[in-house]
Formats: structure tokens, sequence, C-alpha cells
């Protein structure tokens, strides 16, 4: 037996045996005593097709489009954007929360530059052109006192923006 057909207003399957007689089940039950409604009406095509007359095309997920499905195109996900537009404002808060741990843990240069000087030394905020040696020349310190002052200070590419300690008094630069 094969099954053939289903009729949605009675809810009875109908089923056609090896000889190509039809037969019916019980109303409202899928497995049920089945009666014979007609033999066969004409010469059955070769049965070695093992195919459903009533199966659609399934994807992989186990969905088969209904009959009255009018797009039965490729299968679109749902994207829930809602999602997203909820988060945005969380993840805006981490960001802002990063910049500020960049901006005081981990660039304290650009904090207060009276702060960042020991005693007896001016902070000096770094221009745009300005080399070590250029700025402890106008400040008249030697470029060794410079050096020892700021330890940590690279010369070689000295970034804008960055703080240098001075001597408070400017000495006599020798001649």
């Amino acid at each position: 037996m094969k099954r053939v057909g289903y009729d949605a207003d009675t809810g009875r399957y109908y089923f056609r045996d090896r000889d190509g007689a039809v037969w019916q089940g019980a109303e409202g039950a899928e497995f049920s005593e089945m009666t014979k409604v007609s033999d066969a009406p004409h010469p059955m095509p070769d049965d070695n097709q093992d195919e459903d007359l009533e199966a659609a095309p399934t994807r992989a997920d186990g969905y088969q489009p209904l009959s009255t499905d009018t797009n039965t195109m490729a299968y679109k996900p749902y994207i829930n954007t809602n999602a997203y537009t909820t988060l945005f404002p969380f993840f805006l808060l981490i960001a802002v929360m990063l910049l500020l741990i960049w901006r005081l843990v981990l660039s304290p240069g650009l904090a207060n530059p009276a702060e960042m000087c020991p005693k007896n030394t001016t902070g000096y905020w770094v221009q745009p052109g300005d080399s070590c040696w250029e700025i402890a020349r106008v400040h008249g310190c030697s470029f060794d006192e410079f050096k020892e002052l700021n330890q940590k200070v690279q010369c070689d590419p000295l970034m804008p923006g960055t703080t240098v300690c001075l001597p408070d008094s400017p000495r006599p630069t020798p001649s």
C-alpha cells in the first residue's frame, strides 16, 4: 500500500494497492481499517518508482511548504534587528568606560602636566615640531639634565601632547 492522498474536508487518507485499487481509511484517523473505494481504473505506472505523490521538496531542517504557500522560494531566516537596537546602549556604555580607563590609567601623560613632575620642576606640554634638544635649549637646561628629569620620555619619536618636566628657574646656558 502507498498513500496517494488526503481529503482535508473529511479527514480521510487514500491509499493505492499493488493492483491499482484505491482504498480509504476511517474518517479522522491516520491509521485505521481501510475500505475499498474503487478498482484500478487504468493500468498503474511502474511501481518501482518510490516517490510520494504528495511529497513536497524538503529542506535540511525538515520544513515542507504547505500546498497553499504561494512563496515557496528559498528559505530566508528571520533576523530580529530589535535585539541589536536594544543592546546598542549597553555596548556604547562599555566603549565609553574603556576609553575612560585608557585615558586615566594607560595614558597618564594626558593628565595635568603639573601633577606629573616632581617638586622644583615645571611641566611642559610638547607641541608638534618640538624636539628634546630644542626644548632643553629654549628653557635653559642641558640635554643631560633634561634626560635625567625625563627618563621615560623617548626623544626619537617625541610625541606631541605628552608632558615633559623642566627645571623651574632657567639657568644661563654655557657659551
